[in-house]
């Protein structure tokens, strides 16, 4: 006997199950049918991106800022430091610049008056010097205030003149043949008289080199 011909295009089993009601999805009892196409090509995708090409960013992500994501007290991008670092604190200590200088006119001065007296007579340079390191000294210590600079000016031409009071000190113990204490000591009232007498030109304009070099000396070093 001839088996019965099977009509053609016969629907076929998805996924080896049968038919129910007409959907070929569906599965068998107990398996989970398959998903049915939704006219999306891609599925299940992740989210699309919203416009921000970098998305969230993980630390240390360009952001356009250049200094953003620094912590305070880190330092500048290029190996530099703060952008604007403060000046250090100026030296304003008046009155210990006033005591510096005076300090220094005192030795200054006893050692022009040294040189004055050894060579018995005075020397222009030293007295620019002994200017010079008083006005440096002061303003080292105590800074560019004018105070300061005044004061070293004063002081230098005091140097000065009490230099020249030891030279002539010296002049005269060698000359009477008395200790230079006791000249100091018990004829100063000779000295300044004999400083009067001996007193020209050069004796002041070596008075105005030691405040001039004050000055100089105070500036540079300021």
């Amino acid at each position: 006997m001839s088996q019965p011909v099977q009509p053609p295009n016969q629907p076929q089993q998805p996924f080896g199950g049968q038919p129910v009601d007409g959907n070929p999805y569906a599965g068998q009892p107990g398996q989970p049918a398959p998903a049915a196409p939704t006219g999306n090509p891609y599925g299940q995708q992740p989210p699309a991106p919203t416009g921000n090409p970098y998305g969230q960013q993980a630390p240390g992500a360009p952001t356009g800022n250049p200094f953003a994501g620094q912590q305070p007290g880190q330092s500048a991008p290029f190996g530099g430091g703060a952008p604007f670092t403060p000046a250090p604190p100026a030296r304003n200590n008046i009155l210990l610049g006033v005591a510096v200088a005076l300090g220094a006119a005192i030795v200054a001065g006893i050692l022009y008056g040294v040189i004055a007296g050894s060579i018995e007579r005075e020397v222009g340079y030293a007295a620019v010097g002994v200017g010079f390191l008083v006005g440096f000294a002061s303003s080292k210590i105590g800074g560019s205030n004018p105070a300061v600079i005044g004061a070293a000016a004063v002081f230098s031409i005091g140097a000065v003149y009490l230099g020249q009071l030891v030279g002539i000190s010296m002049v005269l113990s060698d000359l009477a043949q008395i200790p230079f204490s006791e000249v100091i000591g018990d004829h100063f009232g000779t000295v300044t008289e004999a400083w009067s007498q001996e007193a020209d030109f050069m004796t002041y304009l070596f008075l105005a080199l030691g405040a001039i070099a004050a000055v100089g000396g105070a500036k540079k070093a300021g």
